[in-house]
Order: structure tokens, then sequence, then C-alpha cells
């Protein structure tokens, strides 16, 4: 696919700022805009249907940024699963990441939030091919009760979802996944509340955003009878935070003695600071320099949820 220097300029200006880079990582917006018109969304009004940047676009910027050092590239989108959809010939996420897995230097390629309903076994069995893509997924549930997701218009149900992250679990060893969720959306009954929270007890994510619903004029939802209390969206908040922060610390444990590879980012006092390819923080006591490198080191203890290694 040839894209012209003016298309190629064009193509910036309509993603406003593309890329986001650090000394390590650089976060690449290749989509944008949404066709999915969730009740709960304001996002299809404001942004516009999907757009997607041209793979030849963001090739050649990742080969421009793998030339400077850059080790580990995030692809993001505000429908990220919704990418090459509005290309008139077939081209899908897979054959980008593909495309991406063969550039020399970058070392990682990570994902933003997936929509489950792009977790197929085809793209899994794909996906795990490539070895530079990071075992951390995070995929936006939002809700763990089939009928809250039903008024929330999400195109999946908790069955379905559960079958996608044992797909993950199946084909990435030590696989870490974490997900939004929205609690007190108008109606969420306490027994769906329950559902909820039995939901996320099974999955067990790594972690979980947590977000309390806040009405956006001119959404479905904002409209909705029983538009639940505030003390109760606070009240169900609470106790879903403290069993993200119970599943993070079980996990963070299991680590304890073993080797992982970081990715050194910063210096922050007597540590060096990085993250894991399934995105765990961890803490390196040492007066080296090696920012910017991918560092074996043994984890030795946590502290704050961050991972203390020697």
């Amino acid at each position: 696919m040839h894209v012209s220097k003016i298309e190629e300029q064009k193509e910036f200006l309509d993603f406003g700022q593309v890329t986001y880079t650090e000394k390590t990582r650089a976060v690449i917006k290749v989509q944008d805009g949404c066709n999915q018109f969730c009740s709960y969304c304001i996002i299809p009004y404001a942004r516009g249907r999907i757009r997607s940047r041209k793979p030849q676009s963001v090739l050649q910027e990742v080969e421009k940024i793998s030339k400077n050092g850059i080790k580990e590239i995030v692809l993001t989108g505000i429908h990220l699963a919704s990418y090459g959809k509005d290309f008139e010939e077939e081209y899908q996420l897979i054959d980008l990441l593909e495309e991406l897995q063969k550039i020399e230097g970058i070392q990682r390629i990570r994902l933003g939030s997936l929509e489950p309903t792009l977790i197929t076994e085809e793209f899994v069995e794909r996906l795990k091919k490539l070895n530079k893509i990071c075992n951390q997924f995070h995929l936006s549930l939002q809700s763990g009760c089939n009928e809250t997701l039903k008024r929330m218009n999400r195109k999946y149900t908790i069955e379905q979802f559960e079958e996608v992250t044992k797909l993950l679990r199946k084909a990435f060893p030590k696989v870490h996944l974490t997900t939004d969720i929205i609690v007190g959306f108008p109606g969420e009954t306490q027994e769906e509340f329950k559902q909820t929270y039995s939901f996320l007890e099974k999955i067990k994510f790594y972690k979980m955003h947590v977000f309390k619903y806040s009405p956006r004029k001119g959404t479905v939802a904002s409209t909705m009878p029983n538009q639940i209390d505030g003390n109760k969206k606070e009240e169900r908040s609470n106790k879903l935070i403290e069993l993200s922060d119970k599943n993070e610390e079980e996990y963070q444990k299991q680590y304890i003695g073993k080797q992982v590879e970081v990715l050194v980012e910063e210096r922050e006092g007597k540590y060096l600071k990085g993250h894991t390819t399934n995105y765990m923080v961890v803490k390196i006591e040492t007066d080296k320099n090696l920012e910017n490198t991918v560092y074996n080191t043994k984890i030795i203890g946590i502290e704050n949820l961050e991972l203390i290694g020697k």
C-alpha cells in the first residue's frame, strides 16, 4: 500500500498527536472513532465513525522509532478491535501486528484496550506465533452481569467473555488480564452487582480499573430510569477495588524468588524502575546505568504493589 507524502501528512493531522514517545516506549494511535454505540458512551457522536490509519504509515513510523532506540511500542485506538474495518481491501489488526513483528530493534509490542469480540481462536492462533507480543491484555468487560450488559448495549455475554479469557490463558504463559468495570449503571440492582462480583472473583483479573457510572448528556443511559444513588456507587466501587488489590498481590507473590525480564525505563531514587512483558512494575536496587535495556532480575519482595528486584 503506497502512501504519498501529502497523504501521510494529512493522516497525521487527522489523528492529531499520533505518537507519544518516552525513552523506552512509544504509544502509537492507529485508530479513531467508534461504531459500537454503547448506551453510556458519547464517543460515536463526538468522534464519529471508525477511521484506521494506513498500515504503511504505521510501519514507516515504527521503522523510524526503532532506529531511535525505542524498544517497545503500544498500539492504541478508541476501538482498537475495529482497526482495518473501514479499508476497501480486507486488512485487520492481526495483519498489522504480523508486519510489525518483522521490524528489527523493536522487542515488545503491546496492545491497548481490546473488545472481547476480537479474540477468536483464529486471532489467538496467529497472535501466539508473534514472540514480540506482550503477554498482557486489557479486555473491556464493564459488567459481569448479562442483564446489565444488555442495557449497556455491549455485544457479548459473560459466558462468551469467559471463553475469551480461557483462549488467552491457554495460548500465553503467565498472561495477565486486566479490565474496566462500571459500577452503579442505571438499573443495577444489588443482585446484579453480586453477579458481577462473583464473576470477577471467578475470572481473577490481575488488575481492575473501576469507574462509578456518570451520566453523559446525549447518551441513552443518561435518560434511563432507576439511576443509582451515589453512596451505593461508592460502596460497590470500594468492594471491587479491594478485590482488585487482593488479586494483584496474589499474582505478585507467585514471582518472589523467580527471574523476570524488565525493560528498564527510569531511575527513581536508589531504584531503577521498569515493566515486565505482562506489565508488572519492578524496582531494582542498583547504581548501574541500565536505562532502555532489557534486564534479568530476581524478585526478592513486594512493596506498595510493586515488585522489588535484585
